[in-house]
């Protein structure tokens, strides 16, 4: 409890919490967790994501460890990746996973939406074009409806792939034959996933914590 109470004397634990909506407590807790996954070194590889046995069945196993990764989750407006990160990149990226805070305001809500889907966005724009295929648009829907609990894998893949050929008839009908389909934009992405309470869904378990009890 001592060291968790210090961490509120620190400056840039204050900044952490400011940037990412966690509290003092949370922050401990997952830096905590980030000496363990580090061996106690100050920074993460991707090496180190290998080691956890929960994130070896994860159908999505290479993005999830990409988007630790990716300067385009740093709140920075990078681009490209890095080959190693520290804990304030790390606990930049697990906030993408918190929950919304019951005292949220409307606007601060569908901010964070926004937030969340330009991050699932991110993860399957892989090379980042600002585009993503058909197919991978169908891998975003699986795992959102799989993760609800509500649906079983092959009940989920089914409603996947029928999104998918409901996207390809509304984006691909129209065009000429000489018209070359780019993919899905990321404005398109958001109306495509408007009906989707993704909020509560992006939630992560692999560290060996739940992050859907990570919420103010």
């Amino acid at each position: 409890m001592g060291a968790l109470q210090s961490l509120s004397g620190q400056p840039e634990y204050v900044d952490l919490a400011e940037k990412t909506g966690f509290s003092f407590e949370q922050i401990g807790v997952l830096h905590k967790r980030f000496k363990q996954l580090s061996h106690n070194e100050k920074t993460l590889r991707r090496d180190h994501f290998n080691e956890i046995p929960d994130l070896a069945c994860n159908p999505i196993r290479s993005q999830i460890i990409e988007a630790f990764f990716d300067r385009r989750n740093f709140h920075q407006n990078g681009e490209g990746t890095v080959e190693e990160i520290g804990f304030e990149e790390f606990l930049v990226v697990m906030s993408h996973f918190r929950p919304p805070s019951l005292h949220m305001t409307e606007d601060q809500r569908e901010s964070v939406r926004r937030e969340k889907l330009r991050f699932l966005f991110n993860m399957h724009d892989t090379d980042n074009d600002g585009t993503i295929t058909l197919e991978e648009y169908r891998h975003v829907v699986e795992e959102l409806l799989s993760r609800s609990g509500a649906l079983g894998k092959e009940t989920a893949k089914s409603i996947a792939d029928a999104a998918m050929l409901e996207v390809a008839s509304i984006s691909m009908g129209h065009m000429e034959p000489d018209e070359f389909y780019e993919g899905i934009t990321f404005e398109h992405f958001l109306k495509l996933l408007n009906g989707f309470e993704i909020e509560s869904r992006m939630n992560i378990r692999f560290l060996n914590m739940d992050t859907t009890t990570l919420c103010k």
